[in-house]
């Protein structure tokens, strides 16, 4: 299957250091070798900047160029893909990117899910692959529901639910974002950890490479990275439980649903 990694953050944060160490996965250190894809927010909420290809990332010259970009966002999600729904394509690459209520809302999945979902008449797949159906119908789901892209509380609650139903249907680990907050949803297997003061130095897992987050960070600053597997080898990261949820804005878990679409909490 694939791999996802994204980031939230208080400030505007690049993810270089983390997107490295994923890219490695994508062919080189790991079998994710049918394309990989990043978006990032900008930080003054005027749109999204999308890369995507239909390429092995580690050996790949564009997915270099785009990791040493400096891509500062609150919001940021990648995604290295091992094809099981869908040809290599670019248009089955992840993340997926619709516009909603007056957002951009970008999608990427890990997993496989089984049957035909739902079409609905306001979004439909460009590609094959069951992850961007999915989208589409989570997206049919909130419209559906009437709810305003503003409710964050009705937002977090609906794509809970949405990620429940998903599961049913086979393995939906999920990542979603507006910008403003990060969705996760983890129905096998997702991790996340937090950097704040005080910042250490850490190693990727994949490759001889290191940061002193203290030479990068200010004192106020919160980080939080979710990804598949953990992406340093010398940090201690949080594995989310099977079928849970978490909206996180600024760097911090700011909702939170426990296993089986338990109600949402605030933190």
């Amino acid at each position: 299957m694939c791999e996802l990694l994204a980031l939230s953050a208080n400030t505007p944060t690049d993810m270089r250091f983390s997107f490295h160490g994923l890219t490695r996965r994508g062919g080189a250190t790991g079998c994710h070798g049918d394309g990989w894809g990043v978006a990032s927010f900008d930080p003054d909420g005027h749109g999204v900047h999308l890369y995507r290809e239909d390429a092995p990332a580690a050996f790949s010259k564009a997915a270099a160029e785009v990791a040493a970009l400096d891509l500062k966002a609150h919001c940021s999600i990648a995604h290295i893909r091992k094809a099981t729904r869908g040809v290599v394509a670019l248009e089955n690459c992840h993340p997926f990117q619709r516009h909603w209520h007056g957002q951009e809302w970008v999608f990427a999945h890990n997993g496989h899910l089984e049957g035909t979902l739902p079409e609905t008449p306001l979004f439909r797949p460009e590609g094959s692959t069951d992850s961007e159906a999915a989208f589409c119908w989570i997206l049919g789901e909130l419209e559906r529901a009437g709810l305003a892209a503003e409710d964050e509380a009705g937002l977090f609650e609906a794509l809970t639910r949405a990620s429940v139903q998903l599961t049913s249907a086979g393995i939906f680990n999920g990542l979603i974002s507006n910008g403003r907050w990060l969705f996760a949803y983890a129905s096998t297997k997702l991790h996340r950890i937090t950097r704040r003061a005080p910042f250490a130095r850490a190693t990727l897992a994949d490759d001889d490479l290191s940061v002193d987050f203290t030479e990068l960070a200010g004192p106020n600053d919160v980080v939080t990275i979710v990804s598949t597997e953990p992406l340093t080898s010398d940090e201690r990261w949080t594995p989310l439980v099977p079928g849970e949820a978490l909206l996180l804005r600024g760097g911090e878990v700011i909702r939170r649903a426990g296993p089986l679409g338990a109600p949402a909490e605030s933190e």
